[in-house]
């Protein structure tokens, strides 16, 4: 399969807002996959499903949550959350407790295994990426700023039915 990409744009070409936002959207998704092909070099290291990474990278900046609150910030269906955390816990990274106030309620809880195997991939990213750009940082922070306002949008106007067919990419 051949795959076509538009050209960048120059400075000097006048914008054309539509086409670079698909050729953000374009390069996002083939870094993620680069990022996802070289899988981990540490042997300690658990890889994930991206379903399973979703949910620990939720869990890292909430490490302790209730399951409907998971499925709604990473918008998987709550009978697929129950399939993604039977596979965490069965890989010892996360645990559910009953919760203390209603013992009826469940939270789910990353493990030491869960935070450690979080940091250590995010090392192997940040090397990978680092080494992939000649560890140039001048437009760093820039691209930070840009990609979280870009994941916090689309988070926030995800659509709450699925009506629409998921994208697989191309």
């Amino acid at each position: 399969m051949t795959e076509e990409r538009a050209e960048p744009t120059s400075p000097t070409t006048a914008p054309d807002d539509g086409r670079r936002w698909a050729e953000l959207a374009d390069l996002v998704l083939i870094i993620s996959r680069e990022i996802q092909f070289r899988g981990y070099t540490d042997e300690r290291a658990v890889p994930l499903s991206p379903s399973e990474g979703m949910v620990m990278r939720y869990l890292h900046r909430e490490p302790a949550a209730p399951p409907s609150r998971i499925a709604e910030a990473t918008g998987l269906q709550r009978t697929n959350l129950s399939t993604v955390l039977g596979g965490l816990e069965r890989k010892g990274l996360v645990e559910r407790r009953a919760d203390p106030g209603d013992g009826r309620g469940v939270t789910v809880h990353t493990t030491e295994r869960g935070r450690g195997n979080y940091r250590l991939v995010r090392q192997e990213w940040a090397a990978a990426v680092s080494a992939a750009a000649d560890h140039d940082t001048d437009h760093l922070d820039a691209a930070l700023t840009l990609l979280a306002a870009v994941e916090s949008g689309l988070a926030r106007t995800r659509p709450r039915n699925r009506a629409t067919r998921p994208a697989t990419g191309t």
